[in-house]
């Protein structure tokens, strides 16, 4: 062989080489990329998953909140019916103390009636 066909060869395969360092390099820049890409995807799914996380926990503090005001309407509404009764009570008490005094005065005014007409008998004896 010549020495110039030699040196093309050796130029081809020099090239060959320089054409797979450029790919090798080409695709490592790919795999970088690739890497970033996914990093930045599960760095998204990190990030949805903190949001649903503070969404779940806002819920239940809100719910929490809900059923302590129920709790507290209902506490309000058993008091207000103690009240309530205590009044009628009370009402009822008075009313019949009102009875008892009605009928402690009728009581006084037979007494009295009889008291009279025993006056009278004894007068007309």
């Amino acid at each position: 062989m010549k020495n110039i066909d030699i040196e093309i060869l050796l130029d081809i395969r020099r090239e060959r080489e320089r054409e797979r360092e450029r790919e090798r390099e080409r695709q490592k820049e790919r795999n970088r990329e690739t890497e970033s890409e996914r990093e930045g995807e599960r760095e998204r799914k990190r990030e949805s998953a903190k949001r649903e996380k503070e969404k779940a926990r806002e819920w239940e503090r809100e719910k929490e909140r809900e059923r302590q005001e129920e709790r507290k309407r209902k506490r309000e509404r058993r008091r207000e019916r103690q009240r309530k009764r205590a009044r009628q009570k009370g009402e009822k008490e008075k009313a019949r103390e009102r009875e008892r005094e009605k009928e402690r005065e009728r009581e006084k005014k037979r007494e009295k009636e009889s008291e009279r007409e025993s006056e009278i008998k004894r007068e007309r004896e």
